[in-house]
């Protein structure tokens, strides 16, 4: 699956961990340090199965435990309209 940020979020880091506001949305986010590494990974990264080949060769996870808790992550992201799922049809038009 192909991911993208959306809309105007600003995220500032704080120590290990990122705060994000929406104005647009009127919210804000806290990140813990490996959801704010998810984050700032998305900036080059785009397509799950790589995302979580990169932080299993940094952090200390079974793929199959970062698949299911990237997904889990990326599915509330998506919920605040930090960032949308796309197939990789739908990213190449």
């Amino acid at each position: 699956m192909i991911v993208r940020k959306q809309g105007d979020w600003l995220a500032a880091p704080v120590g290990d961990e990122v705060l994000m506001m929406s104005a647009e949305h009127g919210t804000y986010v806290g990140l813990n340090a490996v959801g704010a590494r998810i984050w700032t990974l998305l900036d080059e990264i785009s397509d799950t199965d790589t995302l979580c080949d990169r932080l299993c060769a940094e952090f200390a996870v079974a793929h199959d435990v970062c698949v299911r808790e990237v997904a889990a992550f990326l599915d509330a992201l998506a919920a605040q309209g930090a960032i949308v799922h796309e197939t990789a049809q739908t990213a190449t038009r």
